[in-house]
C-alpha cells in the first residue's frame, strides 16, 4: 500500500466540485420552502437568496485565501489544525466525517431516487408505483428506498474503485446540470415579463399556512442548505495539480457563478407560474408551463442528473474523511484508514467508512423526516441543523486567522474574516430561531457524536 494520494485533477475539477457539490436539488425544492415561509413575498425571497449567497462568498474567500498557505490532506481540516491547533482540527474532520458529510450526502441520495421517479412518473403516469404518486410514492415509497441505497452503493462504488471516473462524473453532472437553470433564468424571465406573471409575483402575496413567524430568518437558513456543501471542495486539495493556486481560484469562481445562477433561476421560475402554483406544486409547474410537457419533462431528467451530481461531490468528501484524520495519526484505527490502495489510489478503508456511517444517516433521515415513524425530541432536520454547528465551528477558525497571520495584507486579514463571522454569526442565530427546540435536541447528539470521537482518539494514542 502505497498512502500519499497522488496530484489527478486540474482548476475545471476543483471549480466543478465547487459549482457541482453546491448546485443540486436545493435550489429546485428549497425555491418552494422559501415561497412558503415568506407567504409567496417574492422581494423578500431574493433577498434571502441573497443574503446567503454573501455570506457563503465571504466565508468561501476567507478559506480560500488560507488555502493559499495551508496544504495538507484536507482543506478543512487543515485549516482548523493551523489556524486553532491539532485538537481542534480533529474535532472538525471528525465532526464532518461523522455528521456534516454524510448526513448531507443520504438526503441527497434520496433527492436523486426521488427526482429520478418524478421523471419516470410524469413520461409514464401508469408506471406501476407500491405507494401512488398522488400519495406520496415518489417520496416515501419502497421504489424510492431501494433507488437510494442503489444510488448510496453506486456512488460509494465509483469513487472506491475509480476515482478518475469520480472526477469526470462529476465535471459532465456540473455541466449537464446547469442547462435546465440556464434555461429556466432566461426563459422564465422573457415569459413572466411577456405575459405579465412575473410582473404580478413581484406584488401579490399568496395564501399558505406555511409562513414563518420570522420569513427573513427562515427562509436565510433554507438558503443555507441550497448554499452549502462549498467547503467539501477542499477535501481533495492533495490532490490537486498546483492547489495553492487553483484552489483559491476555483472556490472563488465557483461561488460567483453559484449566486448568480441561483438568483436567476429563482426569479426565471417566478416567470412561469403564479406564486400560489409553486407554493403548491413546486418548481415543475413553471417549467412545463414554459416548455411543455414533454421538455418539461426532460428537464425533470436533467434535475435528477443534477441530483445525482452533487451527492457524487458529497461522496467524494465522504470517503476521503476518516482517511484526513488517520494520516495525522488521529481517531480510529489509523493503520488501516491511512491505507490507500496501490491500483486505484483510493482510501478504501475509509469508503467503505464512509457508506456505513452515510447509510446509518439515512436510516435517520427516513424514520424521522420521511417517514414521521419516529416521534419525541429527538427529531430534527439532519439536511439544515448540523449547519449550526458548522459555521459556529468556522468561528475560531475565522479569529486565529485574523491573530495569526500578520504578514497579510488588511483585506485578506481583517474585513474578509470580520465579514465571515458576522455571516456565520448571522447563520447560526437564523438556525436558532428558524428551528427553536430542534436545535437543543440535535446539539445532544452532535454532543455524544464528539463525546465518541474524542474517546476512540484517546484510545488510540494511549495504546
Amino acid at each position: 500500500m502505497d498512502n500519499k494520494l497522488k496530484r489527478k485533477y486540474g482548476l475545471f475539477m476543483a471549480i466543478c466540485m465547487v459549482v457541482g457539490i453546491v448546485i443540486g436539488s436545493g435550489v429546485f425544492f428549497k425555491a418552494q420552502t422559501i415561497l412558503t415561509k415568506t407567504g409567496g413575498n417574492m422581494p423578500l425571497g431574493i433577498l434571502a437568496w441573497a443574503i446567503g449567497g454573501a455570506i457563503m462568498l465571504v466565508c468561501l474567500l476567507t478559506f480560500a485565501f488560507m488555502g493559499q498557505k495551508y496544504e495538507l490532506v484536507n482543506g478543512l481540516v487543515d485549516y482548523a489544525e493551523a489556524t486553532v491547533g491539532p485538537r481542534f482540527g480533529y474535532y472538525m474532520g471528525w465532526f464532518a466525517t461523522t455528521i456534516y458529510y454524510p448526513a448531507m450526502t443520504s438526503a441527497l441520495a434520496w433527492l436523486s431516487a426521488r427526482y429520478t421517479l418524478v421523471f419516470i412518473t410524469s413520461v409514464n403516469p401508469d408506471f406501476p408505483m407500491t405507494i401512488p404518486v398522488a400519495e406520496g410514492g415518489n417520496i416515501i415509497g419502497p421504489e424510492c428506498m431501494a433507488l437510494t441505497l442503489f444510488y448510496l452503493c453506486a456512488a460509494y462504488a465509483i469513487n472506491a474503485l475509480s476515482p478518475k471516473l469520480a472526477g469526470k462524473l462529476q465535471t459532465s453532472t456540473t455541466v449537464i446540470k446547469l442547462i435546465p437553470l440556464g434555461l429556466m433564468a432566461v426563459a422564465g424571465i422573457i415569459y413572466g415579463l411577456t405575459s405579465g406573471t412575473l410582473t404580478r409575483n413581484f406584488s401579490t402575496i399568496a395564501q399558505t399556512e406555511g409562513v414563518s413567524s420570522n420569513p427573513l430568518f427562515a427562509s436565510v437558513t433554507a438558503t443555507a442548505f441550497a448554499y452549502e456543501g462549498w467547503i467539501i471542495a477542499t477535501s481533495i486539495n492533495s490532490e490537486l495539480k498546483d492547489s495553492k493556486r487553483n484552489l483559491p481560484r476555483a472556490m472563488a469562481l465557483g461561488g460567483i457563478i453559484i449566486i448568480a445562477v441561483y438568483i436567476l433561476y429563482y426569479i426565471g421560475v417566478a416567470g412561469g407560474a403564479t406564486n400560489q402554483q409553486l407554493i403548491d406544486l413546486g418548481a415543475t409547474v413553471a417549467f412545463t408551463n414554459i416548455f411543455g410537457g414533454v421538455l418539461g419533462n426532460i428537464l425533470n431528467l436533467f434535475v435528477a442528473i443534477s441530483c445525482i451530481g452533487t451527492m457524487n461531490g458529497l461522496m467524494i468528501g465522504c470517503c476521503r474523511g476518516m482517511y484526513s484524520l488517520a494520516v495525522r495519526g488521529r481517531g480510529p484505527a489509523t493503520e488501516v484508514y491511512s491505507q490507500v490502495d496501490i491500483r486505484t489510489n483510493m482510501p478504501n478503508n475509509s469508503s467503505v467508512f464512509a457508506l456505513l456511517i452515510t447509510a446509518a444517516w439515512f436510516l435517520y433521515f427516513y424514520l424521522s423526516n420521511l417517514a414521521g415513524t419516529w416521534t419525541g425530541p429527538f427529531v430534527f432536520d439532519s439536511t439544515e441543523l448540523p449547519i449550526i454547528t458548522i459555521y459556529f465551528m468556522y468561528l475560531p477558525i475565522f479569529i486565529q486567522w485574523m491573530r495569526k497571520e500578520k504578514d497579510q495584507p488588511v483585506m485578506r486579514r481583517f474585513v474578509l474574516p470580520i465579514l465571515a463571522i458576522c455571516g456565520s454569526v448571522f447563520m447560526v442565530v437564523a438556525c436558532i430561531i428558524s428551528h427553536k427546540w430542534a436545535n437543543f435536541w440535535y446539539l445532544i447528539v452532535f454532543a455524544v457524536i464528539m463525546v465518541i470521537g474524542g474517546l476512540v482518539d484517546r484510545k488510540n494514542r494511549n495504546s
